[in-house]
């Protein structure tokens, strides 16, 4: 199946922009990169319709679009930080104060301290409720994998959660 450039992609759009937002800010750190990134992914997506299977499959392409751009803007932060003294993301705005309770700020700040993997696999599975075959499959590794990283992640979460 290919999308049509018309309302497949503005009905996808109005139904996971925010969740999709959601998703990147966990992993970026900051709302404006997280909205760039998807506004990226819908422009990409709508500039070169990705060939699907099956019709239903398309938020989870956008979705695995949204954490590979991520991964890039990441990449490309470790880059720019070799280089130059360590970027510290801007103060969460109001607009963010709203996807991310105050009484999560502790726990999104010890998040963004955890190792990418660790990180990524919490994220999935507690935020977005993904299974672990749906870990597995959007980060590429296996579901033995993906328990074992979370474990670690957990215990290091624990451990960041209780030294504050």
């Amino acid at each position: 199946m290919v999308i049509s450039h018309g309302r497949d992609l503005v009905v996808l759009y109005e139904q996971h922009q925010t969740r999709l937002i959601r998703m990147a800010v966990q992993f970026v750190g900051d709302e404006a990169t997280a909205e760039d990134v998807v506004q990226d992914v819908f422009l990409r997506m709508h500039n070169k319709a990705p060939r699907l299977r099956h019709e239903g499959s398309l938020p989870a392409y956008a979705r695995a679009a949204v954490l590979n751009r991520c991964r890039m803007v990441l990449r490309r932060r470790r880059v720019a930080w070799r280089h130059s003294e360590p970027h510290q993301p801007p103060a969460l705005s109001a607009e963010s104060a709203v996807i991310v309770r105050e009484d999560r700020r502790e726990v999104v700040a010890a998040l963004s301290r955890l190792p990418s993997r660790q990180r990524e696999a919490l994220v999935l599975r507690y935020y977005f409720d993904f299974t672990d075959a749906e870990v597995s499959r959007y980060m590429g590794i296996r579901p033995g994998t993906v328990r074992s990283t979370r474990a670690r992640g957990l215990a290091a979460l624990t451990r960041e959660l209780k030294g504050r």
